[in-house]
């Protein structure tokens, strides 16, 4: 099993050492894994916590981010990592590692350039969703998804599964925070990659602050579907 787990941490220190932990549990599952922090930029001693864990688990990688931005952090762990597939995971542990394997046995056995996990299907288990967050969600997800005429409905889930061949395609990024985890699917179904979509299961942080702001990423998040919407419509006149 060949994997690279891309996990950006920014002031995480309340959470990281529990996720530390259950990541190398987690680990022996697999035969080869790195798993790539990315610092983004941290205040509050997170990296330092990290460090300490690499000196007795090499496979855990820490690299400095070089512009502050989840857009920035994930490009950078997408140039560091070196196995055959790459899936990005977030640091506060909401989604559910066992999906992760369920991810690399349909990407590994199947010819797919990503899986796209949504977290609002019938068979998809959510826990303690902000309702405000769950309803502002749903109306975006439903408009890209028919713009796009698209059968998937969770554009702005973070927790994805790449070929790592394909993501280089992808870059260089146009989103600067957490938007990125739009233009990456949106990149993957506008230029006619070959994906899957499955049920997964999420559930809100039990530690620590959440750095998602609705009224800072709404602008942001509508630049992104309108550039990709542009690439789609140059796209098609290229034919």
């Amino acid at each position: 099993m060949s994997l690279s787990l891309i996990i950006p941490v920014y002031n995480e220190v309340n959470q990281i050492e529990f996720s530390l932990k259950k990541l190398t549990k987690f680990k022996k599952i697999f035969k080869k894994i790195e798993i790539i922090f990315i610092n983004d930029f941290c205040s509050d001693g997170t990296d330092k916590i990290i460090k300490n864990f690499i000196k007795k688990h090499r496979y855990i990688k820490l690299y400095n981010n070089k512009k502050k931005g989840l857009g920035s952090a994930i490009e950078v762990g997408i140039i560091k990592s070196t196995n055959q597939y790459v899936c990005i995971f977030m640091s506060d542990m909401s989604d559910d590692l066992n999906d992760l394997k369920k991810y690399y046995k349909i990407i590994s056995g199947n010819n797919l350039d990503a899986v796209l996990g949504t977290r609002f299907s019938s068979m998809s288990k959510i826990k303690n969703y902000p309702k405000i967050k769950f309803i502002l969600n749903r109306i975006f997800n439903n408009f890209v998804r028919i713009i796009l005429w698209s059968n998937y409905n969770d554009f702005t889930n973070a927790f994805k599964i790449y070929k790592r061949k394909t993501l280089l395609k992808l870059l260089p990024f146009v989103s600067e925070n957490f938007n990125i985890f739009l233009e990456l699917p949106l990149k993957i179904i506008i230029r006619k990659y070959n994906y899957s979509v499955i049920s997964i299961n999420w559930k809100n942080r039990s530690r620590g602050k959440s750095k998602f702001k609705i009224k800072e990423l709404s602008s942001m998040y509508l630049y992104t579907l309108f550039y990709c919407l542009l690439e789609k419509i140059l796209l098609i006149n290229k034919k």
